[in-house]
């Protein structure tokens, strides 16, 4: 870890873990910084990296045919992205991408898999917080279908407000001219 950099019980999921379930994951967590915009995977790729958010918010954004995307559900320090791959070979149905600069502990498939086989609790760990995205997606949905733009608008600022743990929230409204997006970095636009 570097000084102040947060470490992996940072994330709501692995708390709850019991220690020994917990101390099955840590050898094999990479702890990465990702900078606002970056990609973690696109629908159709096979999801290779999960990846349990320590700060900031990731972004689960719903790709239409015509490249139109639509938000579906949000993680943060709270959960995990990617940990369907769990179940094996898994390609992702949406676009990730961190929508605030954000640390996270970053494990391969392969290895959380190992330690979902040796461990009923990491296994219900991605059962269980699929349902909470299922959840998330579903009240969205009806946000959306039943609300104005401004009342969805507030509750998106106070997600991520919630997220970002601060009242100063950094977003952009740049609009993306193509698809293609940095994993390294950035947004194209």
């Amino acid at each position: 870890m570097h000084g102040n950099d947060p470490g992996p019980d940072c994330n709501k999921l692995l708390q709850a873990l019991p220690r020994e379930d917990f101390e099955l994951l840590v050898p094999h967590f990479v702890f990465v910084q990702l900078a606002q915009g970056t990609v973690l995977f696109e629908p159709s790729e096979q999801v290779d990296e999960i990846y349990f958010p320590l700060s900031g918010m990731v972004s689960k954004l719903f790709v239409m045919r015509n490249g139109m995307a639509i938000e579906t559900a949000t993680v943060g320090r709270e959960g995990v992205v990617g940990a369907m791959a769990v179940l094996g070979q898994h390609p992702s149905r949406v676009r990730a991408i961190a929508q605030l600069p954000m640390f996270a502990s970053r494990i391969s498939a392969t290895q959380f898999r190992k330690a979902a086989e040796a461990s009923n609790p990491v296994a219900n760990l991605c059962i269980r917080y699929n349902e909470v995205l299922l959840e998330q997606a579903r009240i969205t949905a009806a946000c959306n279908a039943l609300h104005s733009i401004e009342a969805r608008f507030c509750r998106w600022l106070l997600e991520i407000r919630r997220r970002a743990e601060s009242d100063t929230i950094m977003l952009t409204q740049r609009k993306r001219r193509s698809q293609a997006t940095s994993r390294s970095g950035g947004a194209t636009g």
